[in-house]
């Protein structure tokens, strides 16, 4: 059987300079001084085999203003430096619903919109406007996820779920009740998108889990999926904000090496 492989690309569009002990739970137990941590802010693009496959949309730059980030360069600007236009995207994963992974969505009116369908129920409930879940999200933004549901033009999914040959989902929760990785079978072997399964890879490698979580047994669970698939032979492991991604991977090319690097 013909394997199908894709290329996947890890686009960095923001940034903040924050502090561990703002980014690890309970990070008194570590006994150890602060410091200063950066946190990059990605999405991620899958191309082959005909298909153009977005994996979360990014915050707009206005609300990345209000919350103190920094955007290096709007995603939709990303994606048209990348020769990407809107039209062209077929699919559209939002691993889970906090404000920095649902903006834009209605750029893409077109593309097949896939999510959890824990994860949207989720925040659609009363219990994500309570402060301490409310404060990682913008309304606005699960408004516009809740009517695409409601007109039937979301896919849920659950467990583990076959997007297309070579791309699948995988719900583990964890950082919130219905997160999403995705797997890719890239060019050069397997691809583990974790999103904000992990964040950094020094949550895996340290075993440390991060400051916003909603279920922390499932968190750790999902630390296992994670590294047991980042360990096939050939695999990579790309986190959701850690700034690593930019120096561990190639730019796609030196017109956007500040912008792109080419993860599998």
């Amino acid at each position: 059987m013909t394997r199908r492989r894709y290329e996947v690309l890890a686009v960095r569009y923001g940034t903040r300079t924050t502090c561990a002990s703002q980014v690890y739970l309970n990070w008194f137990q570590y006994g150890e001084p602060d410091y200063p941590l950066d946190m990059d802010y990605f999405f991620w693009l899958i191309r082959g085999q005909g298909r153009v496959i977005l994996v979360d949309t990014g915050f707009t730059p206005e609300v990345g203003a209000q919350r103190g980030r920094t955007t290096t360069v709007p995603p939709l600007q990303a994606l048209q430096r990348l020769a990407v236009a809107p039209a062209e995207v077929d699919t559209v994963v939002l691993t889970h619903g906090h404000y920095d992974h649902t903006g834009h969505v209605s750029a893409f009116p077109d593309a097949e919109l896939v999510m959890s369908g824990r994860e949207l129920d989720f925040w659609a409930g009363p219990y994500s406007r309570r402060p301490q879940f409310a404060h990682s999200a913008e309304r606005s933004d699960i408004e516009v996820l809740v009517r695409r549901d409601q007109q039937g033009r979301v896919q849920r999914v659950s467990g583990r779920h076959v997007l297309a040959p070579g791309v699948a989902v995988r719900e583990v929760g964890g950082h919130t009740p219905g997160q999403l990785i995705v797997e890719v079978d890239g060019r050069h072997g397997p691809v583990v998108l974790a999103s904000d399964a992990v964040h950094y890879y020094e949550e895996l490698e340290r075993d440390r889990p991060f400051v916003v979580v909603a279920d922390l047994a499932a968190m750790y669970a999902g630390f296992d999926t994670v590294s047991e698939l980042a360990s096939a032979p050939g695999a990579v492991l790309v986190p959701g904000h850690d700034p690593l991604v930019m120096d561990r991977f190639e730019p796609v090319d030196t017109a956007t090496s500040d912008l792109a690097v080419q993860v599998g």
